[in-house]
């Protein structure tokens, strides 16, 4: 594939045009896009996969990562009061604890999609379900009058259910409408970004958000490409404009889309009011179980976690503390806790998932 390096946009959009029709499904040529906005996806997350092609129902959502070691800690605590999963999904986490626990656990689950709350509608009367951002975990579980909880689970992956349903416009593999709204709390979409911002905000949002060194090369192809309407344009614009670089075996296009995604849905601010509301709510002995996917996340978590385990701040050459600072937390994994060879294999999904658990300390 030819080089966008030095190329003058008008031959920049000619590489493109000829990438797509070159690559177009079989079946499909001729066919304009759907860019229809269709329903709303799940919680906040960022989970940078390398997106394959599936032959399974679009409506699957993935298998539920590390559900064994989920429930080895909140299982404990599970006969102590409420257990919130924040990130519902599928069920599947909360499903494998209901199905794990000797008694029956009452259990909240939230999720910002009313298609995925439909997978609640089985699990009986200890679960309500709640629709919402679980950046505001707090409010929603107080206007249950629910105002101390024993445990929290955050998995802030994106499911397969989300990459698979081209309408959705998260996948760079399928076709679909440059979207990628979870929720109908936002109103920002990536066409917005991709067709209105100035280059230099796009390549900043690029390389922060997605960290790609690429950005800048990004960043200049999309805006000599534009107008662009779907998720398969775009990421053939990325992969003409970083082609001959240095080989990588995962799609070109992968940093961006997550980028995109995390600016239109603002997930890391989500996940740092989600963190301090579950803390917050959590009673002494409470746990609080966060499932991260790639770096940016992890660090979010990895820094609260510390932040809510240390204690007094005061400089060390003061005889006596006057901060009165004292910890909240208790960090129950030293190092996160990631999957076995084994799950990675049936679900190479995965593979990048991070679990760290903090304990409330008793005030």
């Amino acid at each position: 594939m030819p080089s966008m390096r030095h190329t003058d946009p008008n031959k920049r959009r000619s590489l493109v045009c000829d990438f797509l029709v070159q690559h177009q499904p079989p079946g499909t040529k001729g066919k304009a896009p759907d860019s229809a906005r269709l329903p709303l996806v799940s919680a906040p997350g960022g989970l940078m996969v390398n997106q394959t092609n599936h032959n399974d129902e679009s409506s699957t959502y993935h298998q539920p990562v590390m559900s064994e070691e989920v429930v080895r800690w909140l299982g404990p605590i599970a006969d102590n009061g409420i257990v919130v999963d924040a990130t519902f999904g599928g069920g599947g986490h909360t499903r494998s604890l209901m199905s794990n626990t000797a008694n029956d656990i009452e259990m909240v689950v939230i999720d910002r999609d009313p298609d995925a709350l439909a997978n609640a509608s089985d699990l009986g009367d200890s679960v309500t379900a709640i629709e919402g951002n679980f950046a505001q975990l707090g409010d929603m579980l107080v206007s249950q009058g629910i105002t101390a909880v024993a445990g929290v689970l955050f998995d802030l992956g994106v499911s397969s259910h989300h990459l698979d349903v081209e309408e959705r416009g998260f996948s760079y593999r399928r076709t679909g409408p440059l979207d990628m709204r979870m929720g109908a709390d936002t109103d920002l979409t990536a066409a917005e970004i991709i067709n209105d911002w100035p280059e230099d905000d796009i390549a900043q949002t690029i390389r922060s958000l997605g960290e790609e060194p690429r950005a800048r090369r990004i960043a200049r192809a999309i805006v000599d490409a534009r107008p662009l309407t779907t998720t398969t344009e775009l990421a053939a614009v990325i992969e003409v404009a970083v082609a001959g670089g240095r080989p990588d075996r995962r799609h070109p296009a992968r940093r961006t889309f997550q980028a995109l995604r995390m600016t239109v849905n603002d997930e890391l601010d989500s996940i740092r009011a989600g963190l301090d509301s579950a803390i917050d709510i959590l009673g002494p002995g409470g746990r609080c179980v966060v499932i991260s996917y790639h770096s940016l996340e992890d660090r979010i978590v990895k820094r609260r976690f510390v932040d809510g385990a240390t204690g007094c701040v005061c400089p060390p050459d003061l005889p006596v503390c006057v901060c009165g600072r004292e910890p909240e937390l208790k960090i129950l994994t030293k190092k996160p806790k990631t999957p076995s060879a084994d799950e990675i294999a049936q679900n190479p999904r995965a593979r990048s998932a991070k679990l760290r658990v903090a304990e409330r300390i008793a005030s």
